[in-house]
């Protein structure tokens, strides 16, 4: 089930992130997008055209109206995590372009204000809050001295941080699989420092046996923490050290009394939709100016998404789609 908060707190509070050149050059200055086609988890080819990325915030999606599009790219947007509702919009915002909502999902979100973490907690079933209890417990037990939790937000602390997540860091699934681990080099240091210099930075690690097994790197916008990076050890996955971390980081975090949401930005999965309170249909949209190159590239776009969503029924019917998920992630 969608669920759709009363969301009047944040409209008009948090404005689009637009990824681009601005202004009147934005036609020719856009950057190339690779758009991967996809089988099984794995890319198979690219596309790549210049659009104007945009990702729209959580005060964006709750909004009623259909949010306002700066000058496109050469060929066109990629809208991140636009409502599914105002897609329809979209068609006599953009006439005689090409439309291809290429990937649906839930916004997963948690609203902060007059909430305390004992309600959050409390929106788990009895079986799930003792699941993730006896999670936590076994964590504690599996190291001599149990485990410690440290969150980071001064510049010092976050520069501690980034050195304790740095090696772990690489060896998380989403870096070695899909590049997008939480990045340590020195610029994002310095990213991550100015960030903390402004308090718009939140960081957690669960540290067992002396070294960092789990880490948790959070965004402040607008008193909006916004979900960026978790990542733990694989060689301790079976005791979830990036669940029992998230848990122990809400409830520091409501302690606070400061945020007003938690935003686990565009994208589904089993995590943020346990962890999420509310959510809002959203999409991926493509639009594209209507040349011959940009109907050919969306007809191959269309073909391949079409492919692996018949695959996937079909794997699921056969009761593979487990052992296949194992093999994407070795």
């Amino acid at each position: 089930m969608i669920r759709r908060p009363y969301s009047r707190w944040l409209r008009g509070s948090m404005p689009m992130a637009e990824h681009g050149t601005a202004g009147k050059d934005a036609n020719a200055m856009a950057p190339p997008v690779t758009l991967r086609i996809e089988l099984a988890g794995r890319t198979v080819g690219r596309i790549r055209r210049r659009l104007r990325t945009l990702s729209l915030t959580l005060s964006d999606v709750l909004g009623e109206a259909v949010p306002a599009l700066p000058p496109p790219g050469a060929d066109g947007y990629l809208l991140r995590s636009f409502p599914a509702a105002a897609i329809p919009a979209l068609y006599d915002k953009l006439p005689g372009w090409l439309l291809f909502a290429r990937q649906y999902y839930p916004r997963h979100h948690v609203v902060m204000v007059d909430g305390d973490f004992d309600r959050w907690w409390q929106g788990f079933s009895a079986r799930t809050r003792s699941t993730l209890s006896r999670k936590a417990r076994r964590l504690a037990d599996r190291f001599d001295g149990g485990f410690t939790i440290e969150a980071c937000r001064t510049p010092d602390e976050v520069r501690h941080f980034m050195t304790a997540a740095q090696l772990l860091a690489r060896r998380t699934y989403q870096a070695r699989l899909l590049g997008a681990g939480l990045p340590t080099d020195e610029a994002a240091v310095i990213r991550a420092v100015a960030a903390a210099e402004e308090d718009a930075l939140r960081c957690f690690l669960l540290v067992a046996d002396g070294r960092a097994i789990a880490y948790l790197y959070l965004p402040v916008r607008d008193d909006v923490l916004i979900y960026a990076h978790l990542g733990y050890d694989p060689d301790f996955a079976d005791l979830s050290p990036g669940t029992v971390l998230h848990v122990e980081a809400m409830r520091r975090l409501y302690a606070e009394r400061r945020f007003r949401a938690f935003d686990f930005t565009e994208g589904d999965g089993a995590h943020k939709a346990q962890f999420g309170r509310a959510a809002v249909p959203c999409a991926d949209v493509i639009a594209l100016r209507a040349t011959l190159r940009n109907r050919l590239a969306l007809a191959a776009l269309r073909g391949a998404d079409g492919f692996a969503r018949r695959a996937k029924m079909l794997a699921a019917r056969a009761g593979i789609v487990a052992s296949l998920r194992k093999w994407v992630r070795r």
